[in-house]
């Protein structure tokens, strides 16, 4: 049995901060899910799995409306992942017997360094790195917040001056600030080696670069690129810290191809 269990819509670099970290520490970890237009047709439980088409009558009263990626849409959440799962929403992550819930993406990818810091010390050497660390993540919550606002504002035809001035203003400050973190020839963001605030760093900019996919959106609306072209040259430790961690082994299986599709439709 898998020490933590993980049902999400993938690809999803937020989920990919728990199996990166994972690797670093040795603790198993399943992934359940699909696309997210699939995740309409599964039953949202610990035991998550797609529903057959005569289930959705006879599950009828487990229906839900989607909010947050899936707004409007009937998804089926059973009483007992809403125990566990109490906003509803994924990445959700369960202990082994799937009654502990774990929610947010920050705090899923802190419980597999939990369970593994014997192995690796991903969460510090003491209690000031641990804190230090901590820092880091609620930083990127900020940013996280109005990037996601924004990227499922392109996604949903609905972007606008607003919302882009929002996420162009949260980048800025977050891209700025990690650039003077590592002003020093630092490699890292943390003590002296790679710690959950680079995997949490590494994870959010690449969901970001979904930007480079709503290209046509954008230009449509007459707003410009919040990753221009000339952004590596703006903050370029921030983006050879990027680079260096997408090559690392324990980064390269989630990120690469992600981060390689999307940099591929900036390029066209």
């Amino acid at each position: 049995m898998a020490d933590l269990r993980i049902f999400s819509y993938l690809p999803n670099p937020r989920v990919s901060k728990a199996t990166i970290a994972a690797r670093f520490c040795a603790v198993d970890v399943e992934i359940r899910g699909a696309s997210g237009k699939e995740l309409r047709d599964w039953l949202w439980d610990y035991d998550a799995r797609p529903l057959a088409e005569h289930e959705r009558q006879s599950l009828s009263s487990l229906a839900r409306t989607g909010r947050i990626g899936l707004t409007g849409a009937q998804l089926f959440k059973t009483n007992a992942f809403l125990e566990a799962q109490p906003f509803g929403n994924v990445p959700a992550a369960f202990g082994p017997n799937g009654k502990i819930g774990i929610f947010e993406s920050n705090s899923i990818m802190r419980a597999v360094a939990r369970l593994g810091e014997a192995t690796f010390p991903l969460y510090g050497h003491d209690a000031y790195e641990a804190s230090r660390i901590d820092s880091f993540l609620d930083v990127s919550l900020v940013f996280a917040r109005d990037a996601q606002t924004y990227l499922l504002a392109l996604s949903g035809g609905t972007v606008n001056a607003t919302i882009h001035a929002r996420a162009k203003e949260a980048f800025a400050i977050y891209a700025s600030g990690l650039e003077q973190a590592l002003s020093p020839r630092r490699e890292t963001l943390v003590g002296n080696g790679i710690t959950l605030a680079d995997i949490c760093f590494a994870a959010e900019l690449a969901l970001f670069m979904n930007e480079h996919a709503r290209a046509e959106q954008l230009s449509e609306h007459g707003l410009d690129r919040i990753l221009y072209p000339e952004v590596q040259s703006d903050y370029p430790l921030v983006f050879a810290h990027f680079a260096r961690l997408v090559d690392h082994e324990h980064f390269r299986p989630d990120l690469k191809p992600y981060v390689e599709k999307l940099l591929s439709k900036a390029a066209a």
